[in-house]
């Protein structure tokens, strides 16, 4: 398999990952369906050009879409619980992100009683 190849197998899984068709991603990253498809299939197209906009819409990070390595991969969400939080934070406006995160390091440096959940 060739880099590109290999590239090209990372977008599609990726997409398919988030629940997007080629239409969706061409949509958000601002080109045709058929550059999608190209990108997908190992055509590279555009796919220069276009990676950090690939990588945004897919939440992935551009060293991950050229390599297949991504340096933050060990604190990556490993569990259930991880992977739902992800999720939904993956789904919110980069305002509620804001808000998530900012609330997210306040209860991460609250003490907390023995016992006494979240």
């Amino acid at each position: 398999m060739t880099d590109l190849d290999a590239q090209a197998q990372r977008i599609r899984e990726a997409r398919r990952e988030r629940g997007l068709t080629q239409e969706q991603l061409a949509a958000a990253t601002g080109v045709s369906r058929s550059a999608v498809a190209q990108w997908e299939t190992g055509r590279a197209g555009q796919i220069t050009g276009n990676l950090s906009r690939i990588a945004t819409v897919l939440g992935i990070s551009v060293e991950w879409l050229l390599y297949g390595a991504n340096k933050r991969a060990p604190s990556e969400a490993g569990t259930g619980d991880e992977l739902a939080l992800l999720r939904l934070y993956r789904e919110c406006t980069p305002a509620d992100r804001n808000f998530l995160l900012t609330t997210a390091r306040r209860l991460a440096n609250l003490p907390h009683p023995v016992g006494e959940s979240i």
